[in-house]
């Protein structure tokens, strides 16, 4: 513990590497935890055309995987510490110097704290989910993909996510069918358009799933339509003997960690004012875990920079305090 940070940042994905990026920077002494892998969900998406400048050549866009792995060494160029496999379990936010502790039993001491923590996919919530996953159900298209060659699937939600993520299972799948609670897709027009022309792809609208079922991997789902209340049955072809369902229906922010110290919305999202500052001195908020309109990568490293300077800020006028 002997030890001390200027900034601690909880999270690797866009917004808390572009936040490394800045603060190490400004000469900073910084250190992002990360539990698990960097990039969050963006290192799940196959592609990434709508993140300014972010093109390989003539028509060709890099991956999440990609994108974050030149955020990362950017970060490391300009002397920012990153570690990965550290997860946060318990925070003192109080006073000018922080404490940040680790399920390994590792301590960080900081002078100020970014929260980054980024969400987590929504689910269904219907029976069946949780023992299929993983055997039939999946949040990433881009992992799970390839297994279902030649195969049908379902992909839940009708938003951007939903309908990329659809697109690209046309790589694999023989028919992609999008299942949508609405009236229409609330996607963009562009990717509405693409998804149009695309013949693999069929829809289900007013349609919600209530079940999913099968012996080891998923055979069959129970749907229902909105509009008239009546449910069916979708079973897996007989040759086939099952098929895939993706959901991509949100995502659920991962603030479990500041409940009781920082003022979080009904939803569950950290309160912060325009400089992203909490209800606590010293700590900021960056990315998708807060309250925003657009959850996008270029809206989370907006965030980053913003945090960033924010935090920056505070440590001046600390030092001169």
């Amino acid at each position: 513990m002997a030890e001390i940070y200027d900034v601690i940042i909880i999270g690797g994905g866009p917004a808390g590497l572009t936040a490394a990026l800045y603060n190490a920077r400004a000469r900073l002494k910084t250190l992002v935890l990360e539990k698990t892998k960097l990039g969050g969900q963006i290192a799940l998406t196959h592609e990434i055309a709508n993140f300014p400048g972010a093109v390989k050549g003539a028509g060709e866009e890099p991956s999440g995987a990609e994108l974050i792995a030149r955020m990362t060494e950017q970060a490391q160029r300009f002397g920012a510490e990153i570690i990965i496999g550290k997860e946060v379990t318990d925070l003192l936010l109080e006073g000018s110097l922080k404490r940040v502790s680790c399920s390994d039993g590792t301590i960080f001491q900081t002078r100020s704290i970014i929260c980054a923590n980024g969400a987590v996919p929504r689910e269904i919530g219907c029976p069946g989910e949780i023992e299929f996953k993983g055997k039939g159900v999946s949040y990433c298209a881009t992992c799970d993909g390839a297994f279902f060659e030649e195969l049908e699937v379902y992909v839940v939600g009708g938003g951007n996510s939903a309908v990329e993520e659809a697109l690209f299972l046309t790589s694999f799948a023989r028919k992609v069918t999008l299942i949508q609670n609405l009236d229409k897709l609330t996607a963009s027009a562009i990717a509405i358009e693409q998804a149009k022309a695309n013949d693999k792809i069929h829809y289900m609208y007013h349609t919600v799933v209530e079940a999913i079922s099968g012996d080891g991997l998923v055979e069959a789902m129970t749907l229902r339509n909105t509009e008239t209340n009546e449910t069916f049955v979708v079973e897996a072809d007989d040759e086939d003997g099952t098929f895939g369902i993706f959901v991509f229906i949100g995502y659920v922010p991962t603030t479990a960690l500041y409940e009781g110290m920082l003022d979080l919305t009904d939803q569950g999202y950290i309160v912060t004012n325009d400089l992203l500052e909490t209800s606590i001195s010293g700590v900021f908020v960056a990315g998708d875990i807060r309250p925003k309109l657009l959850r996008q990568v270029i809206t989370a490293s907006g965030d980053g920079a913003t945090a960033a300077f924010s935090a920056q800020r505070y440590l001046e006028t600390n030092e001169l305090n």
